[in-house]
């Protein structure tokens, strides 16, 4: 709690109240009131009491002590690629995938000050990298912060003029903020990907697309990843997504993070995951779960 500026507290304290009186509908996010974390909770889970945590680990800590049922975490964004240590977090975790989210993301920038006197903006890197092109163009530094409705509370409490949060546009009534401009972000159509994390796993509704989402380490030897893919070429399952990562300082082990369309239980998916696992020293299935959208283009 006292990790958050001034302005958020009593909104988070609020909000923690209620979620503590009823885990079980609670759904733990990352960042303070406003954040994007906390639209999509209320997007995804109409019935939801949405749990501000200041950090990813604190949200997903929230769902293993039973804080909360679920957790609400953003894994991608389209314009600026995946969130920074998620894919560390998520296999140490012990959660479970259960279902996703995709949010339209909106920036306005907001400050206490007018437009002409701004200097600096802060939010969280993401949006930042978001907003580049918007920033690079009027001559504004980028400072990052822990999120970005958090950044506008910390705009609140610092004062300066000179200084504009980057946040969704609801953080400026929240935190008594002017908006300054609105649209900042590169593409029209950036949008940011969530996943639903819980203690356990839940079975898909039978109708409907869905997908498996799994991690693994390939073996250090020629063709290795060629190798380890043939499965889901000859038996015609769909990769989505296919993301490489280091862990440790070695270089020399490559693990991956991996979508697919289907689940177990299906033929050609249990065939495949078999034939990676072969060609893999290990490999474990992080959810399955319904799609969101689709992902197969017509």
């Amino acid at each position: 709690m006292e990790n958050y500026p001034a302005p958020a507290r009593r909104l988070v304290e609020q909000m923690a109240e209620a979620a503590i009186a009823d885990p079980a509908r609670a759904v733990a996010f990352q960042g303070a009131p406003g954040a994007n974390s906390h639209i999509a909770v209320e997007q995804a889970f109409a019935d939801a009491l949405p749990l501000p945590c200041f950090s990813f680990e604190d949200a997903i800590d929230a769902v293993k002590e039973g804080r909360a049922d679920r957790a609400m975490i953003p894994i991608e964004n389209s314009l600026h690629g995946r969130v920074a240590d998620i894919h560390f977090l998520l296999p140490e975790s012990g959660l479970v995938i259960v279902g996703e989210h995709f949010l339209p993301i909106h920036y306005s920038l907001m400050a206490l000050g007018p437009i002409e006197g701004i200097r600096e903006a802060t939010s969280h890197p993401q949006a930042l990298g978001q907003c580049r092109k918007w920033l690079r163009a009027r001559g504004i530094t980028s400072v990052g912060y822990a999120d970005t409705a958090g950044a506008a509370a910390l705009v609140a409490e610092l004062g300066d003029p000179k200084v504009a949060a980057i946040a969704p546009p609801r953080a400026a009534a929240l935190y008594g903020l002017q908006t300054l401009s609105e649209g900042l972000a590169d593409s029209d159509d950036n949008t940011t990907r969530f996943v639903v994390l819980a203690r356990e796993g839940v079975v898909p509704e039978p109708n409907g697309p869905v997908m498996t989402t799994f991690i693994f380490e390939v073996k250090n030897v020629p063709a290795a990843l060629y190798k380890a893919m043939g499965g889901f070429a000859t038996n015609g399952v769909n990769m989505t997504k296919l993301e490489s990562y280091q862990r440790g300082a070695s270089f020399a082990a490559t693990e991956f993070y991996a979508d697919i369309e289907g689940g177990p239980g299906d033929a050609a998916i249990d065939r495949a995951l078999e034939e990676l696992r072969f060609h893999t020293k290990w490999m474990r299935l992080l959810g399955t779960y319904r799609q969101a959208q689709p992902r197969t283009i017509a």
